[in-house]
């Protein structure tokens, strides 16, 4: 039985194999749905696709961002079915995808918000919640970069402390450290 259809992507990890779990998991959904309806994936045609899209929109309610990256899965995998000639054509070709805008509709925090948070966060009882929030906020740090982060992975470059992370390692270059300067020597609220 196919399962893993959830609205819920796998968790990223660090030195996880996350783009292809995300595959994976875009690919058991629609196999699901295919098996669901009795559908053999290999005799699917352009209409029974443009259903699978449907019903993510409206039954799934995935966001168009969403249902786009997981019918591009589906369509990489009929375009690898004609490469390696399992299929005469791709039903994928012609479907109409969802309209995904270019600029992402989720905003940051501005200036204020995220002045509040890191005080919020250097009151906070737990004294890692500052470095977490300034990593994550000034530095643009993913989450997983930033707990991820080992004190070895400090340094010091050019007169600027930095923090190598995995994206930095992969291109072999550090980035900034988000303690550094008087952020790194500024005492915390109430303590000398």
């Amino acid at each position: 039985m196919l399962t893993g259809c959830g609205s819920q992507p796998p968790p990223i990890l660090p030195g996880s194999r996350a783009p292809r779990d995300h595959a994976d998991s875009d690919l058991r959904c629609y196999l699901a749905w295919c098996a669901g309806r009795d559908l053999d994936p290999f005799l699917a045609r352009r209409p029974h696709l443009e259903l699978y899209i449907r019903w993510m929109q409206e039954v799934r309610r995935f966001k168009p961002s969403t249902v786009s990256r997981r019918f591009s899965v589906t369509a990489g995998f009929y375009r690898t079915c004609v490469i390696d000639g399992v299929l005469e054509h791709s039903p994928a070709e012609h479907v109409r995808r969802p309209a995904v805008p270019a600029e992402s509709p989720t905003l940051g925090f501005t200036h204020l918000q995220f002045e509040a948070l890191l005080t919020a966060a250097r009151r906070s009882a737990n004294r890692n919640d500052f470095a977490l929030v300034a990593m994550l906020g000034l530095l643009g740090l993913r989450i997983f970069e930033a707990t991820s982060a080992d004190i070895a992975d400090l340094g010091e470059e050019h007169g600027h402390r930095v923090l190598r992370g995995l994206r930095q390692r992969r291109q072999g270059r550090p980035g900034p450290a988000a303690t550094s300067g008087r952020t790194r020597h500024r005492p915390r609220h109430g303590s000398p």
